[in-house]
């Protein structure tokens, strides 16, 4: 998984489509997925800290400008 687009088609495989509009929304939704996916077992640890890695650095672009 090497970017958000990727983040996006994993998240599709489980039906779940987000897009806000607002990035940095769309960042904290998927994070939120991210972490109930993993709750329930139904994505890997990599798939896990690989997600959680893009969601951050994303979210520090944002912050950057």
């Amino acid at each position: 998984m090497e970017s958000i687009y990727d983040l996006q088609k994993l998240l599709l495989k489980f039906g779940t489509i987000i897009y806000i509009g607002d990035r940095s929304a769309d960042l904290d939704l998927m994070e939120e997925e991210i972490n109930e996916l993993y709750q329930v077992k139904m994505i890997t640890k990599e798939e896990f800290i690989k997600s959680k890695l893009l969601i951050k650095r994303e979210k520090e672009k944002l912050d950057k400008g």
